[in-house]
């Protein structure tokens, strides 16, 4: 199979794998999705000599380097924006979420957003992308003992995070559970 015939088939099939990937990660913005699969999928283009025989652990790494590119560029467009006065709390359309409006789970990725964005990144690879370790070490650019690593360590932070958001209960607290 040629260069460009590996790249085709790449494309076709993990197109939506590497869309969903860019999507959890920029958590809304789905105008900058499409801007960023298009990149992540120019680059695979352009390195198709380099595309391997398993390439979405490969397409993942790509992504996440488009995506760090993607976020620094719309962090200088907010700030841009904030000089300019132009937000939109200053036209009206700012909405208050209702009592409800918390999604199941919520805690979870309050949890989550509360750790580093590698430790954030290595559990989402794991939980989300369901990627075996091996995989994980592909997408982050490191051998697979430093992703265990990575992946035990961020796991152990993630836990000490629910476990200082959640009450004590208490029976805990008298020593009866």
């Amino acid at each position: 199979m040629s260069n460009d015939e590996i790249f085709a088939a790449a494309y076709r099939e993990h197109y939506w794998a590497v869309s969903r990937y860019v999507a959890r990660r920029l958590d809304g913005r789905t105008s900058e999705v499409e801007e960023v699969v298009a990149e992540v999928f120019t680059v695979a283009w352009r390195r198709r000599d380099d595309i391997p025989d398993a390439p979405l652990p490969w397409l993942y790494g790509v992504a996440r380097n488009c995506l760090a590119n993607a976020v620094r560029g719309y962090g200088r467009r907010r700030r841009l924006v904030d000089r300019l006065g132009n937000d939109d709390t200053a036209h009206g359309r700012h909405i208050e979420a209702g009592p409800d409006a918390e999604s199941p789970g919520a805690w979870v990725h309050e949890a989550l957003a509360r750790l580093s964005p590698p430790d954030q990144e290595v559990l989402r690879l794991t939980a989300w992308e369901e990627l075996g370790i091996d995989e994980v070490a592909v997408v982050l650019g490191c051998g697979r003992r430093a992703a265990s690593m990575r992946l035990h360590r961020a796991r152990r932070r993630l836990r000490a995070e629910i476990d200082r958001m959640s009450p004590t209960t208490p029976a805990k607290e008298h020593g009866h559970g």
